[in-house]
């Protein structure tokens, strides 16, 4: 047996191994295909994995199942044939329409086949996200804007954007060293962060959490589960699975990942959180999103000492206008959304039990 049809057998008995974990009466929301490329199965393999999970699982009615695709693995017939498996939402690993950007991010397509993977797949699916990077060294205002604007003339209802960052044994840190392109510059992605915000809601998208837009109905139902502290199960090798109270990992290995599921056992580590472990969880998580932090949902559920704490660390940002209260509730403010990361450490804990 190959070792793509070795894995497909393992992840199918992972989702079987782990049905126990569903409470009884919940239903599955989101399926999603990520990390890697999943793109490489065959229809015929994902259709397996997605009946596996309705034979052994509740799934609702309305289910968002996504892959992520990468431009180049999108051919018309990959196109088509997704198109008429159960997935009704692709998001599509664009990251920029223009070629230098392409080439300093290392990227295996070009921008001719980001341009035509969107043509296509916009015939096939109304539900789709793209990413786009910003902050990209040498890159001027206005080739950030070209960028904005060909995603909203190809009509895609969701966004993800994210800030370029330097990753160790990649192409970028050597053309940085070599002086062939600047270095990444902060206040060029803040200026960029500013300029999407303000084109993507004139463009009727939501800002609903820091790195994602969404017009009204085409949330990422399965970004949203995360950000709001949804309970969430991971499959497949590296895989992160959280249930409110523990946090479990799967081994990053795939032959390890695989000869433990062939003798039925799951090849995962268990953290149990503490209260100041969730407290920051639930703090960095709800930052991000337009509906914040709950000052009433931090009493119930940490107690008086950790809202009194939370309310003495938010009080030099909310007068800075970074954060402020509202419906007691704690939000991030226009000027603190691109901080919010760095405002939501500031109020974290260390130790509080």
């Amino acid at each position: 047996m190959q070792k793509k049809e070795q894995m497909v057998v393992a992840i199918c008995n992972e989702i079987i191994l782990r049905q126990p974990e569903i409470h009884t009466g919940d239903s599955v929301q989101t399926i999603y295909f990520g990390g890697g490329t999943p793109s490489v199965l065959s229809i015929q393999e994902l259709q397996h994995i997605i009946d596996v999970i309705y034979t052994h699982y509740t799934v609702a009615k309305e289910v968002e199942i996504t892959i992520e695709a990468n431009p180049d693995d999108l051919t018309k017939q990959k196109i088509e044939q997704l198109a008429k498996s159960n997935i009704n939402r692709l998001s599509i690993g664009i990251q920029s329409f223009f070629e230098e950007d392409l080439k300093i991010m290392n990227r295996a397509h070009n921008a001719k086949e980001a341009k035509e993977s969107l043509a296509l797949a916009t015939q096939y699916f109304d539900n789709i996200s793209i990413d786009l990077i910003y902050g990209i060294p040498n890159m001027s205002i206005d080739a950030w804007k070209q960028n904005i604007q060909t995603a909203l003339d190809f009509g895609v209802p969701h966004i993800s954007c994210y800030a370029l960052t330097v990753e160790p044994n990649t192409a970028l840190p050597k053309l940085i060293e070599k002086g062939e392109i600047a270095p990444v510059n902060d206040d060029l992605a803040q200026k960029h962060f500013e300029i999407l915000v303000e084109i993507l809601e004139n463009n009727g998208f939501e800002h609903y959490e820091l790195s994602n837009f969404g017009k009204p109905g085409f949330f990422s139902k399965n970004n949203t589960a995360y950000w709001q502290g949804k309970n969430y199960l991971g499959i497949g090798p590296s895989a992160h699975s959280y249930n409110g109270i523990q946090r479990s990992w799967n081994i990053n290995n795939n032959t390890k990942y695989i000869k433990a599921l062939q003798q039925n056992k799951l090849p995962s580590e268990i953290e149990t959180l503490t209260i100041t472990d969730r407290y920051n969880e639930y703090i960095m998580t709800g930052l991000r999103t337009q509906w914040g932090v709950s000052l009433l949902k931090v009493e119930k559920e940490f107690g008086k000492k950790h809202t009194d704490y939370l309310l003495q660390q938010a009080q030099k940002h909310i007068e800075q206008h970074l954060l402020y209260i509202d419906n007691n509730t704690l939000l991030v403010t226009k000027k603190g959304k691109f901080l919010s990361d760095g405002i939501a450490s500031d109020l974290f804990l260390l130790n509080l039990e």
